[in-house]
């Protein structure tokens, strides 16, 4: 925030980070001393519940006298939760929940309160707070980073029942909900509201949502880079690479950029997924005095997406794959993933009624048909291993009850057919333009890469302030950057991503 930031030379953030040093240590002990003592059947596993209920008496964090606060939390420093930004408050009210199984009973909560610092390479430090993962209610006092002063109070809320799991040591930390989700706005359009329609919009948006139970379906299996893609050789492999890995990953740091004016919610039934997948326009009259833009805002639209489950997190982080922000990236599965050297799994899906899109017409409301979700492993970048199919079906029945799940393998007669009818009903029916089902950008109009590419550039330039240039930096100016005729290519010769 503006005049929020902090001199890293200050003696605050000296003092804070051997503070941190000690006790990260302390931490790590603690958790290695704990899980020894769980395997030894010393220690009980719970299954917590904890209700983050708000905070007050934060200090002013910018020149205008407020702050944008959000906290990170963490249980047994195995598993985080981040909350949503509230603007402008020095009392914030979060009233958000967290569910965790098979957690040992002595493990602790930690807790840090940052302010939100749009633009700035770090948010500010507010202070933190660690707590027992004992039930009840809780008031914590918030420490700040210097000689641990008094920077508010925290109120939360903990309910605490014994493990249900005959093994839980197999499974332990198991996030068990809510499945929350937030939905993020590219920098490169500026403020939406000049957009002229939602349909716009999405063209611009990524979600991220925080699936449950991943490890259960998933295990320890991983899908790592296909060492035989050329596009994903550019990214992970060779000296060019680093200039490559740096300019998706600012790309995927401005796309996932947590502020306030994100949209935040949460996943309960079949209805919330279908709410996510609204939107579109149609080339029809509209009825009723609305507008042929939003006469379709509230149905489901037909669109294909783009998607990667996270290895860190286990987040289901995704976007159209029409999105304009894809143009010149060498990989849309990439910069989702922040070139993460694997993922749980990866591809695409979209929606469609039951019995196809070839079958539906737009008389019949959303509510009057069963929706199914059809998703696949349609992913160059890391080669989804379809043996894990039926896993990837049973993931999704447990995080979208009520949803009907189709996986089908990006070779799969039907996957085309179904995708392709998607498309169709999407330019036939709802006002969608050819040109957005594969990623675009107006004449003009800047494009995500170029902003990555000079956030990098500016960033280097800031770091070797005596001039001298760093690999990353001349790989961008003498053209090593690009690839091929100029244009980092989206696809292969399979058309895989």
């Amino acid at each position: 925030m503006p005049g929020g930031r902090r001199n890293p030379l200050s003696v605050s953030r000296i003092v804070e980070a051997v503070q941190n040093v000690k006790s990260n240590a302390h931490d790590v002990a603690s958790v290695t001393k704990s899980l020894t003592k769980a395997k030894l059947g010393e220690i009980p596993f719970v299954d917590i519940q904890i209700q983050f209920i708000g905070a007050s008496g934060l200090p002013r964090m910018d020149v205008v006298g407020s702050a944008d606060p959000y906290f990170v939390a963490n249980v047994g420093d195995q598993i985080s939760f981040v909350s949503t930004v509230i603007s402008n408050s020095l009392k914030p009210v979060w009233n958000e929940v967290w569910r965790i199984k098979n957690v040992p009973a002595d493990a602790s909560l930690s807790v840090e309160v940052l302010d939100k610092d749009d633009g700035a390479p770090h948010d500010d430090y507010i202070g933190k707070f660690k707590t027992t993962i004992s039930p009840g209610a809780k008031e914590a006092e918030i420490e700040g980073p210097l000689f641990r002063r008094d920077r508010g109070t925290f109120w939360l809320k903990i309910e605490s029942t014994s493990s249900t799991f005959p093994h839980p040591l197999r499974f332990p930390y198991l996030f068990d909900g809510p499945i929350r989700f937030s939905r993020h706005f590219s920098p490169t359009v500026g403020l939406l509201t000049n957009l002229p329609s939602e349909n716009d919009a999405r063209l611009y948006s990524t979600w991220k949502m925080y699936l449950k139970g991943v490890p259960l379906f998933f295990g320890n299996t991983y899908q790592p880079w296909n060492t035989h893609y050329k596009a994903a050789q550019s990214i992970f492999q060779g000296p060019a690479s680093i200039a490559v890995r740096s300019g998706i990953q600012a790309g995927h740091r401005m796309l996932y950029a947590r502020t306030a004016r994100n949209g935040f919610g949460v996943i309960t039934d079949a209805a919330d997924i279908q709410e996510i997948l609204h939107g579109g326009r149609s080339t029809r009259p509209a009825g009723g005095g609305a507008t042929a833009q939003t006469q379709y805002a509230h149905r489901i639209k037909p669109a294909v997406y783009t998607y990667i489950i996270s290895a860190d997190d286990d987040s289901f982080r995704f976007s159209e794959t029409g999105a304009a922000f894809f143009v010149d990236f060498a990989s849309k599965h990439a910069l989702h993933s922040n070139c993460a050297p694997s993922v749980r799994y990866s591809g695409e899906f979209h929606p469609r009624p039951q019995g196809g899109w070839a079958s539906f017409n737009d008389t019949i409301q959303d509510n009057q048909v069963a929706w199914e979700l059809v998703i696949d492993n349609n992913s160059g970048t890391y080669a989804p291993d379809p043996a894990m199919l039926p896993r990837l079906k049973e993931l999704f029945e447990y995080n979208f009850p009520g949803f009907g799940i189709v996986a089908l393998d990006h070779g799969d007669g039907e996957l085309e057919r179904s995708r392709e009818a998607c498309r169709a009903y999407a330019l036939e029916f709802r006002g969608v333009r050819r040109e957005e089902l594969q990623p675009h950008a107006g004449e003009g109009e800047s494009t995500l890469l170029s902003a990555a590419r000079a956030q990098v550039y500016h960033t280097n330039t800031r770091y070797m302030g005596s001039g001298k240039k760093t690999e990353v930096m001349e790989k961008m100016e003498d053209g090593r950057w690009k690839m091929g005729d100029g244009r980092w290519k989206m696809e292969d010769e399979d058309g895989r991503r």
